[in-house]
């Protein structure tokens, strides 16, 4: 599963057709297929900047953030018409 998905540059990180069809379909694997695709990208983008009693900054993510672009990602695959 942490194998490259393809070992042509140009494909290297895609999604895999029957997967994201499925994913599509509700099938609950290959949603999990996808939201893990995507979970490093999540984290980056719920990263927030946090300061302590004293001063200090300190990088973490936001759970909240994190589970609702998650959720997003999920309706938006749901929502998605393939013709």
């Amino acid at each position: 599963m942490n194998e490259p998905i393809s070992n042509n540059p140009d494909e290297r990180g895609l999604l895999p057709y029957p997967v994201i069809l499925a994913a599509t379909k509700g099938d609950p694997e290959a949603m999990k297929i996808v939201v893990q695709h995507y979970a490093s990208y999540i984290a980056y983008l719920s990263t927030r900047k946090v300061r302590d009693e004293y001063g200090n900054v300190y990088y973490g993510i936001d759970e909240d953030m994190r589970d609702r672009l998650q959720a997003k990602l999920m309706r938006a695959v749901l929502d998605y018409k393939i013709d």
